[in-house]
């Protein structure tokens, strides 16, 4: 089962900051899962939440803000001392690391409550045209790009059907595998309390895969993999990696 560190391994360091995702490294994850979303000068930034309240000393909301404004505040501190001036990535900012790097990607759009318009587009613009990208990167089996707004996926597959994409969800569906033929994903991403059998057979059986989050302890750990899911975001990686 592949192992990716949520946020970064948010369990050891402020969620995705740079710090959080070579983290990720040293708890051995396969793999980092991150969040995007867009400044008021339509840069792409790494943040859960659309304000910046929660997780750093500044306050409003990413949509309000530049990225000359954001980079002004302190997005380490919150968590430990030891992380102050940890500074907010840009999306291009951490590509160009992760591209030197052997891991897995799952990058998640944050469309919704305030919807990006064009964020797909750009988000697929920045990693074909990285300079420090190698030649030989494979985009289509090491990375996937997962929303709860599911238009998002749609979008990325008219701009690029190859690209993989994931459905977030968190619900007990009637039809779980009717998000399947809405998007054409390739993946379900399930909260792990939506785990069941009688849905994940199938989707395994027509070649989609299933990763569920955000698994931290045993019980959830140990109830999953019960569901024989493939893959699994966690703030603490290296507890089953």
């Amino acid at each position: 089962m592949l192992v990716y560190a949520h946020r970064g391994a948010r369990g050891y360091a402020p969620e995705n900051t740079m710090s959080a995702f070579r983290q990720a490294i040293i708890c051995k994850a396969d793999g980092i899962e991150l969040d995007v979303q867009a400044t008021k000068d339509h840069q792409l930034v790494i943040c859960h939440d659309h304000t910046i309240d929660r997780t750093s000393n500044g306050s409003g909301w990413i949509k309000d803000l530049t990225l000359a404004q954001l980079k002004a505040f302190d997005f380490g501190a919150w968590f430990a001392p030891s992380f102050a001036n940890e500074a907010i990535l840009t999306f291009q900012e951490f590509f160009t690391w992760y591209v030197t790097t052997p891991l897995l990607l799952n990058i998640e759009i944050k469309n919704g409550p305030v919807i990006y318009k064009g964020i797909e587009e750009q988000l697929i613009n920045i990693m074909k045209t990285n300079k420090n990208t190698p030649q030989d990167f494979d985009f289509y089996n090491r990375i996937i790009i997962s929303s709860f707004y599911h238009p998002s996926l749609v979008k990325i597959k008219q701009v690029d059907q190859q690209f993989k994409t994931g459905v977030l969800f968190a619900d007990r569906l009637v039809d779980v595998l009717s998000l399947i033929h809405q998007t054409n994903a390739d993946y379900l991403h399930p909260h792990w309390h939506y785990l069941e059998e009688n849905w994940i057979k199938p989707a395994h059986e027509a070649g989609i895969g299933v990763n569920s989050y955000t698994i931290n302890t045993q019980e959830e750990f140990d109830f999953s993999c019960a569901n024989h899911i493939d893959g699994l975001f966690s703030d603490f990686p290296d507890r089953w990696s």
